[in-house]
């Protein structure tokens, strides 16, 4: 399997290695914390928030994990993303228009379909108790827009593992005080009274810390600052692009380097708020370097 996995992802031969210290010990654990909760709880399924900035390695850990708990241990396993539960641009332009310009780009609190979001969650919560097909959200971001909903994955019941990755997934609203000043370029000129800012800050407070009580366990992917998301979302790009190697439609958005430069200052307040309040509050904890290899963890 995990060679498949290096071939499929064109990942180097530093993956083994990760996959067998970190990759492979998680899984496990999280086995034993399945088996735990299913012993207390009885038939359900169990919820694991994984966080980690843009770029971090956190998708192709919740597709290792996924592959891995499906064929080692013939459990049911749900993987999703926050990412696929943004609005279309059509619904973002009308946010734009109805509180500020900038919920035109996607990204932050307020661009999810968080009903949509509560919707899936509770289904898949209650999947070992009622038959029930659960359509799973994809989003295409080349397109940036939504996939339509027939081609959606779906489950029809008995989910037992649920793997939700996000990149602000379990990072908790900042004090008011804290929106006061601006902390980069684009805040400083694009919103420039915090009216932006403050409504990202109450959508999380109001509309995504409700929903962190699903998950069962946290673990977080730890970047070494902010710094290096530029190089890691460029990266991803790179790979975006490949993808539609022949593609000459426009409507693919790929970005360049100066655009995603623009494009993680959306970001930046939430990163480095996690960054500083979430290690001490996840279960397990991989803290990475610049090249994504993990330094050192806690918690497996």
């Amino acid at each position: 399997m995990l060679n498949n996995f290096i071939a499929k992802h064109s990942l180097t031969a530093q993956f083994t290695d990760t996959a067998t210290k970190f990759y492979v010990p998680l899984a496990h654990k999280l086995l034993k914390q399945y088996q735990q909760h299913i012993h207390q709880q009885g038939k359900s399924t169990y919820f694991v928030g994984i966080n980690g900035c843009q770029g971090s390695g956190k998708s192709t850990l919740t597709e290792f994990l996924t592959l891995f708990l499906q064929q080692q241990f013939d459990l049911s396993v749900v993987a999703l993303s926050l990412d696929d539960f943004y609005f279309s641009t059509q619904v973002r332009q009308q946010l734009a228009q109805q509180y500020h310009l900038l919920f035109t780009t996607r990204g932050v609190p307020g661009t999810h379909d968080v009903k949509l979001l509560k919707k899936v969650l509770s289904q898949l919560k209650s999947s070992h108790q009622a038959e029930q097909v659960i359509s799973m959200p994809k989003f295409d971001k080349a397109q940036d827009s939504p996939i339509p909903i027939n081609r959606w994955p779906w489950v029809s019941s008995g989910v037992d593992i649920v793997l939700f990755e996000g990149w602000c997934w379990g990072v908790s609203a900042e004090s008011y005080d804290a929106l006061t000043l601006p902390i980069n370029e684009l805040e400083a000129q694009a919103d420039q009274q915090g009216v932006w800012r403050r409504i990202v800050n109450h959508a999380l407070a109001h509309d995504y810390q409700p929903l962190y009580a699903f998950m069962d366990t946290w673990l977080m992917m730890k970047a070494p600052s902010f710094e290096v998301v530029h190089q890691w979302r460029l990266e991803q790009e790179k790979k975006l692009a490949n993808a539609y190697p022949t593609h000459k439609d426009t409507s693919h958005s790929i970005m360049s380097s100066k655009e995603i430069a623009q494009f993680i200052q959306h970001f930046q307040r939430l990163t480095e708020h996690g960054l500083k309040t979430l290690p001490a509050n996840v279960d397990i904890l991989f803290e990475l370097d610049d090249h994504r290899s993990i330094v050192a963890s806690r918690g497996l």
